[in-house]
């Protein structure tokens, strides 16, 4: 499947973290998916698995599209839950694109790798949310659990105009 911007006009979070995960950090991040998706929210992610197929799934399940971001030349890597798989051919310098893609990062666990993207994050002014670790870090919005982190960035989505709130004003109008 072939990936235009036209196919998705919702506002993107990119979620982050390992590859590799707990049967809880699975839940969280698949919770996480499903709570963006149900707020019309779509997800970016690195497309493969652990955090990246436990939020593609929510986010499926929540009826929403993920545009899986892939290390790789080919789009078969990608996990099931991925509606656009992106090969880049770039390894792990497309962290970078990951990091980027999206005005709120939410990190999930996670190493060597997510922590190239959450400094790339906010290195380029993204807001972050992390859940399951990197607290330690300055300049990140710690949340407690999978509901507070989606609440997090939608929060931030709403005051930066990108996702109206529920009353149906966006964050920016008046100003």
């Amino acid at each position: 499947m072939t990936f235009s911007p036209q196919q998705t006009t919702s506002p993107l979070v990119a979620v982050i973290g390992g590859g590799t995960v707990t049967a809880e950090q699975y839940q969280l991040a698949r919770q996480v998916g499903y709570t963006l998706a149900q707020a019309g929210v779509d997800v970016v992610c690195g497309g493969l698995g652990g955090v990246m197929e436990a939020v593609s799934r929510g986010c499926r399940e929540g009826g929403g599209h993920v545009i899986g971001l892939l290390p790789g030349n080919d789009a078969d890597d990608a996990n099931p839950w991925v509606s656009y798989p992106l090969p880049t051919g770039l390894g792990h310098a497309r962290n970078m694109l990951v990091a980027q893609s999206a005005p709120v990062v939410i990190a999930i666990a996670g190493e060597y790798g997510t922590l190239s993207e959450l400094a790339i994050a906010l290195k380029t002014g993204r807001v972050v949310v992390t859940l399951e670790g990197w607290q330690d870090i300055p300049g990140v919005c710690c949340a407690h659990d999978a509901d507070q982190a989606a609440a997090l960035a939608l929060e931030t989505l709403i005051a930066q105009g990108y996702l109206q709130s529920a009353s149906g004003s966006a964050g920016d109008e008046g100003n």
